[in-house]
This record gives structure tokens, C-alpha cells and sequence, in this order.
């Protein structure tokens, strides 16, 4: 059996020429090599075309990280901006309070009022009453300030300050009422004028300064059971100024 397969192979062998088997030889491993190289040289080029794409990265991050520093530093320069606008209206809006308070201030001290029972063309008596009653005088001659009130006949301290105060009283004598009027600060009755006669015109006149903090309100009360008249001449009037405030 040994010596039958032997003979076999021998037989293979020998069928096969010296120049067949060269050339098998020698074309194999010359594919191998071509195949080898061909691989190397596209691992190369692969390797390059990588280094090549990198290079790109790393300058195309260098651009970006330049361009990103850019707009952080117009960033910077817009937020600066934009805090000295607002630092500058900051102030413009500062001066601004300040001129309106000044403005304010230049109002509120400009106050003067002067003001007569009846109006030029109408000629009455009011009173005699029961009790204490409010005068309201509706013929305005100034009103500096807008702090006297025609409708109620009540002057309101815009500001605290030294105010001075004069009113008038005037009427026929009829030997049965007198004539007299109080100033009243808020609700307590101060100075009152006071003047009675037989027969004739009688008039009586008082004034008084008064420190007034704002809001307060100043008025006249007739006297209960006089009275008072008024005409074109304006007899009977009420008159206020800011002496200068505080």
C-alpha cells in the first residue's frame, strides 16, 4: 500500500513539466507582492489624504477660534456700548428729575390767591345763619398756583411754609346784626373779625401769618348771626400768600 501511493505521487510529479513548474512558482508570490504594494501605496495615500484632512481641521479651528475671539471682542465692545448709553441716560434721566423738581419746587413756591364774595355784577347779602358757615367766594382775581378752590371756597397748602392770611367784612348797620367772620386752619377757629353799627356801612379787616404743613386747608366762617355784603366794590374778600416755605 506504501509503495502504491508513492508510486502515485511519483507518477503527479512527473506529469508535471520543470517549466510549468517554474512558472507557477514565480507568478504567485508576484501577485502577492503587486497585490502587497498596491494596498501600501493606497495605506499611504490613505495616510496623507488623513494628515491633508487634519491640517485642514486644525486651520479651519484656528479660524473659527480667531473669528469666535472677534465677535467675543465686539461683544465686549457692544456690551461697553451699551453700559456707557445706559450709564449716560442714567444721568440724562437724573437731570431730568432734578429740573421737574426744580420745576416743581419754582410752582409750588409761586402761590397767591385773591378772591371777593360776589362777582362784579351781582350786589347780595348773605346771612344771618344759625351756626357757623363757610364763605365761599366766587370772584376770583389771581389764583397763583391753583391752590384756592371757588367751588368750596377752601385755600390748600401745597407746600410747608409760612403763609400769610388777610380777609374783609362789610354791611349796612341795621342795629340788629353785626357783621364778623373766623379764619379757620383745618378745623379749629383762629382769628375773627367783628364789627356792628347802628345804622351806615361798617367794614372790619384782620390778618395772620400761619405755618402750614401741605394739605392743609384754610377757609372762612361767617359768624352765627351776622352778616356780610358784597358788590361790585368787592367788600368782602379773602386773600392768602406763601411768605416763603421750609
Amino acid at each position: 500500500m506504501k509503495i502504491s501511493v508513492s508510486f502515485t505521487l511519483w507518477l503527479l510529479l512527473g506529469s508535471i513539466s520543470p517549466s510549468e513548474s517554474t512558472d507557477y512558482q514565480k507568478s504567485f508570490p508576484q501577485d502577492i507582492y503587486a497585490v502587497l504594494r498596491e494596498m501600501t501605496a493606497s495605506l499611504v495615500q490613505l495616510k496623507a489624504n488623513m494628515l491633508q484632512t487634519q491640517e485642514q481641521a486644525a486651520q479651519l479651528k484656528t479660524e473659527m477660534d480667531k473669528l469666535k475671539t472677534e465677535v467675543d471682542k465686539q461683544k465686549t465692545e457692544v456690551d461697553n456700548l451699551r453700559t456707557e448709553v445706559d450709564k449716560q441716560k442714567t444721568e440724562v434721566d437724573k437731570q431730568k428729575t432734578e429740573v421737574d423738581k426744580l420745576k416743581q419746587q419754582q410752582i409750588v413756591q409761586q402761590v397767591a390767591f385773591s378772591a371777593s364774595l360776589v362777582p362784579k355784577d351781582q350786589r347780595a347779602t348773605t346771612g344771618p345763619f344759625p351756626s357757623l358757615t363757610t364763605l365761599i367766594y366766587k370772584h376770583v382775581v389771581t389764583n397763583i398756583g391753583n391752590v384756592y378752590n371757588s367751588n368750596t371756597g377752601v385755600f390748600t397748602a401745597p407746600v410747608k411754609g409760612a403763609y400769610n392770611f388777610e380777609w374783609w367784612v362789610g354791611a349796612f348797620g341795621d342795629n340788629s346784626h353785626g357783621s364778623g367772620a373766623w379764619l379757620v386752619k383745618n378745623s379749629d377757629l383762629l382769628f375773627m373779625n367783628f364789627e356792628q353799627q347802628a345804622d351806615g356801612f361798617m367794614s372790619s379787616s384782620k390778618g395772620m401769618t400761619l405755618l402750614l404743613d401741605v394739605g392743609d386747608v384754610v377757609f372762612i366762617r361767617l359768624q352765627t348771626n351776622t352778616v356780610v355784603f358784597d358788590d361790585g366794590g368787592h367788600h368782602t374778600t379773602f386773600s392768602g400768600f406763601l411768605l416763603f416755605p421750609m
